[in-house]
This record gives structure tokens, sequence and C-alpha cells, in this order.
């Protein structure tokens, strides 16, 4: 049986020609089913093509009359910049002309310049004249320095052996055992302690402790007192305690005298030593008292209580008591001024050890001939002379509760 084609006519041809012609027919259906999809959007295209085309035409209108502005805006910039061009043609001419000037200029400036080199050749050689002048002088200059400093130098080296012969030329020495059989030897880590003990004393004694103290702790320290006739108990009392509490020993040494509160200085250190001729005098405090009866009678108590705090210690060392202490002073002088040589003072233990010799080892340096000049005391301390033509010396004023414990003959001290 014959089959019918999609159009209508027989179809004829075997499998494969009829499995074609279905395949084609599918398509034809899906191309027209297609363009049944597509015919909206190439409406919508064509609409949109023919909108876009309006638009344009309309921007063109709109954009025609500023089209117009800008045409007319540009003829009026190139008729400006014809005018502009024709006024600065006279500038241009004037700046050609100065361009000319300058180069004329420039030549003369380099024809001025080599004229100058000449003239600074010439100054050159005139230089270098001066400067072999100056190399000659120089030379001759050095050998006469060389000639003075050799001069110089054998000066210098005769003051150095001037300078050498007036010096020891040795170390001081340090013994930790500084007294051997009878001999005291004596390092610079020294201070002396002379005259009236005052405000200022307690100072320059306690620092030099301390200082000697932070160098080292295990050195000997030497207090030298030369001559001393005691003073103010508040600076003899701070002195007492440095030495007490001194790490390095201090060693007090009388060469002469020692009373008062410098006699209660040696009597209480560790370590004393006294020349046996020197003079060591102990005696009570000796004051006056200003005011009406009442401050009178306060500052007696205030000064009996400096002497118990310090003479009773005296009395303990001496192994005795206080008030057995005061009758000997007056048992042994009237006034009871209780002086005792050296050598009677160890017995007594007002000093340790009595010394044969004291050996300065700090002594380096020769010392200056002081021979006519006149003996100067410290601490603002001054000698004056009364009206009766006696020499005395003005103590200076105590401080509150202080006292003067000083040994006073011939009110010599005032």
């Amino acid at each position: 049986m014959m089959g019918m084609s999609p159009f209508g006519g027989p179809m004829c041809g075997g499998p494969d020609r009829q499995e074609l012609d279905k395949i084609t027919t599918r398509n034809m259906i899906e191309q027209q089913k297609l363009m049944e999809r597509l015919r909206p959007i190439s409406t919508e295209r064509d609409e949109s093509a023919i909108s876009y085309g309006a638009a344009q035409e309309k921007q063109h209108l709109e954009l025609e009359p500023q089209e117009m502005e800008l045409q007319r805006l540009q003829l009026e910039a190139s008729l400006v910049d014809a005018r502009f061009k024709k006024a600065t043609e006279p500038l241009r001419e004037q700046s050609e002309r100065l361009k000319l000037l300058n180069e004329i200029d420039r030549e003369k400036l380099a024809s001025d310049e080599i004229k100058a080199d000449a003239e600074k050749l010439k100054v050159d050689v005139a230089m270098r004249e001066l400067d072999l002048q100056s190399r000659k002088l120089h030379v001759e200059s050095d050998a006469a320095e060389q000639k003075t400093v050799g001069i110089k130098t054998d000066l210098e080296l005769r003051e150095k052996k001037e300078e050498w012969k007036t010096q020891a030329n040795r170390d001081p020495e340090y013994p930790l055992q500084p007294f051997q059989n009878g001999v005291l030897t004596i390092s610079d880590r020294r201070i002396a302690l002379d005259g009236p003990i005052v405000m200022g004393v307690a100072d320059y004694v306690t620092e030099r402790i301390h200082y000697f103290n932070n160098k080292d702790q295990t050195l000997p320290i030497f207090l030298v007192i030369d001559d001393s006739p005691g003073g103010s108990v508040m600076e003899g009392y701070r002195i007492v305690k440095a030495i007490e509490t001194s790490k390095a020993p201090v060693h007090v040494v009388v060469k002469s005298f020692a009373a008062s509160m410098a006699a209660v200085i040696t009597t209480l250190a560790p370590h004393s030593y006294v020349y046996p001729n020197a003079i060591i005098l102990h005696h009570q405090m000796i004051s006056g008292a200003f005011g009406n009866m009442t401050e009178q009678a306060e500052q007696l108590q205030i000064n009996k209580e400096w002497f118990a705090r310090l003479a009773d210690p005296v009395a303990k060392k001496m192994g005795i008591s206080l008030d057995a202490l005061v009758k000997d002073m007056y048992k042994h002088n009237s006034d009871g001024d209780w002086e005792e040589f050296g050598d009677k003072a160890v017995a007594l233990k007002w000093v340790d050890n009595v010394v044969s010799e004291v050996r300065e080892t700090g002594v380096i340096k020769q010392p200056g001939d002081k021979s006519d000049e006149k003996p100067k005391l410290k601490f603002g301390l001054a000698e004056e002379t009364d009206a009766r033509g006696d020499r005395f010396v003005r103590l200076p004023r105590l401080r509150p509760f202080d006292a003067y414990w000083i040994y006073n003959q011939g009110n010599y001290y005032r």
C-alpha cells in the first residue's frame, strides 16, 4: 500500500526516503513554530528601531541650535586669536631684539672673562712666588722653633728634677697594725684637729672619716691633735659618734695638748696615743648663763646633763664613778683643771698608749717655709687685741642647748 506525503501527495521510494521525508516534515513544522515564537520579538525589534530613529531625529533637532552656537563661538575665538596675534606682534619683535642684545652682551662678557683669566693668571704667579717665600720663612722658623723647644725641654727637665728633689717619691705606708714597738706609723688617711672646736669642726672631721671609710673600711684612720683646748659639746659629741661608728678603726693621737672636749674625744676613742710629755686635761664644763634666774637654772640643768652624758663614760673607762672623777679633779688642782703628762695619762686610762715616735709617712712633699707667716686660725676665728693690749679670740655664738667645754687660761677665748 502506498503512503501519502505530508503535502497530500503519495509517498514513493524506499524506507530511507520515507524516513527522510518524515524528518523534513518535522523540521518544517518546527521552523513554523519557531517563526511563530519569533514574530513578537521581530515586531518589537522593528518597533524599537522605529523609536530609536525617531529619538535620534529628535535629538538632532534639539542639538542643532547648540551646534550652531558652537560654530559661532569657534568663529569668535578665531577672531580673538587673530586680534591677539596682531596686538602681540610688537612684543615679539621687542623680544627678538632683546635676544639679540643678550647675545651681544654674552659675547662681551666672554671677552671680559678672557681678560679676567689673564689677570688671574698673573695673580696666581705672584701668589706662588709669595708661597715660595713663605715656605722658606717657615723652614727658617721651624729651625728656630726647634732650638727653642730644645731649650724649653731642657728647662722643664731641670724643673722636674728640682720638683722631684722636693718630694719623697715613695708611697705612704698603710699597716693594718700601725703601732709597733712604741712607734706609730701614720698614713695619708690623716685628719688634723687643732685649735678650738667650734661650729664647722664636726663637719670637717666627720666628712673625712666617712670619705676614708668609703675608700677602704679596713685601713686605719688617724685623728691627730697637735693642740686643742676643747670647745663645743655638740660638735665634739658628733666627732665621738663618728669615731665610734666608723667601720675603719680610728686612732686618735695627741702630740702636744688636748683639754676639755678634745680630752674627752681622746679618752673615749677605741685607739689612742700620746707623747710622754704631751698634756691631757680633764675638768668640769665652764659656762656662762644669761637671762632671768629661771632661764639660768634651765641652762645649768642642760649643762649638767651634757657633762653627765660625756664625762660619765670617761669615769667608767677609769673604773670610778662620775662623782669620784669630779672629786679627783679638785684633789689634783684647786680650780678643778686636772692635767697630766702623757705617761701619767696612760696610767689613768685617759689614753691607751705612750708613743716614742710618730712616723708621718703621708708627708711626701717638702713643706714650704712658713716661719714668717702669722699663725692662722680656722673656721672663721681670728686673733684680736683688746684695749689693754691682751690678745684674745672671740668664740662664735653657740647653737641652742649647746655649751663650751674648753680650757680657757688667761681668758684667751671670749
